[in-house]
């Protein structure tokens, strides 16, 4: 294996902070809030629609083969590390071997004929064949669980695509679209999104609400509620009880004072070890605990259950597990430094 071809990964579009699709791939000039830039050729980003597409190619041929949303992560990390994510064919003098296609894999190594190595399907499902063998890969740093399949020259390359694979497979998910407006999804570099798209309506710790832990986002019923960030689900509860500590369903609206509680919520964990928390969801979330799920997918929609006057996402964001009082830091703070203006709306 190699990493000669990943100087094709970098486009005539440089320093860009965001990676933005309008609906799957319908590739806009438009300038959005997320400060998109693109160019005349369609080039988004730092990928451009080819590598889109067999980004596409990859995510579905996971779908297909029924590997869950990390592993699609690891097959896009490593097709970024081994081809820039481009179909290779024989490159004569400059070719490793007799390395082919999106993973760079070998005839001689008995990963399939050079024909079917350039068959983007038929190479990612040979990916995905070999990474489901490998005991323990969903919970493995992802360059270990890559070079597990791969072998690598360079067994710690892959890891640095680890955040642009994430961005690659919410992109492609077929998700509904998130924050960057209607029908946008806009996705920071580092792989962080807004959950809905709405004004922030009360803040964290504010003078008038020192024990809220979180920040208020208004949205309609029912407006999907997005992951901001890949991980793995952690919880999903009901904690919506009267003020007497007698039991209130989660499946009605709430009340702010006779109710107490998250209402439906979901916590996830993230690579950084940090935790967000969705709460007052309208019905049981769209996830399960120990489920990965991609930045952008959706997990439940907004609603009112629990301690609430109305129809919002409570969003409060961790510095680590188990998320509590003591580790609760500012929504708008943490966002931004991840690249996402939480209040803008």
């Amino acid at each position: 294996m190699t990493s000669r071809a990943i100087a094709l990964v970098v486009s005539v579009v440089l320093g860009v902070a965001f990676l933005c699709v309008a609906g799957l791939f319908a590739l806009t000039g438009a300038v959005s809030a997320c400060s998109v830039i693109t160019t005349p050729s369609g080039t988004i980003g730092r990928y451009d629609a080819e590598q889109m597409h067999y980004a596409q190619v990859i995510v579905t041929v996971g779908v297909q083969h029924g590997v869950p949303v990390r592993g699609q992560v690891i097959a896009v990390a490593t097709a970024l590390q081994e081809s820039g994510l481009r179909n290779l064919g024989n490159l004569g003098e400059r070719n490793d071997h007799d390395s082919l296609g999106l993973f760079q894999q070998r005839p001689s190594q008995g990963w399939g004929t050079p024909a079917q190595l350039l068959d983007p399907e038929y190479a990612a499902g040979a990916f995905y064949r070999k990474l489901v063998t490998v005991g323990g890969w969903q919970t493995m740093p992802l360059t270990v669980a890559a070079q597990r399949v791969q072998r690598s020259a360079y067994p710690d390359a892959y890891a640095k695509w680890e955040g642009d694979a994430t961005v690659l497979v919410g992109l492609v998910s077929g998700q509904p679209a998130g924050s960057g407006g209607p029908g946008e999804q806009c996705i920071s570099v580092g792989g962080w999104m807004k959950p809905v798209q709405g004004p922030v309506v009360s803040g964290f710790r504010t003078a008038d609400r020192p024990g809220h832990d979180g920040v208020d986002i208004a949205a309609a019923k029912g407006t999907p509620i997005h992951a901001a960030a890949s991980g793995l689900v952690i919880r999903v509860e009901c904690n919506a009880h009267l003020v007497n500590a007698g039991p209130y369903s989660c499946d009605v609206d709430g009340d702010p004072d006779r109710v107490r509680g998250c209402g439906w919520y979901v916590e996830l964990l993230h690579p950084d070890s940090t935790v967000t928390r969705y709460c007052h969801m309208v019905q049981r979330p769209a996830v399960d605990v120990g489920q990965q799920v991609a930045v952008g997918q959706v997990i439940g929609q907004v609603g009112s259950s629990g301690h609430s006057s109305g129809p919002h996402l409570h969003l409060e964001t961790h510095t680590g597990q188990p998320a509590t009082e003591s580790n609760a830091v500012g929504p708008v703070e943490f966002f931004a430094i991840r690249g996402i203006d939480l209040a803008a709306t």
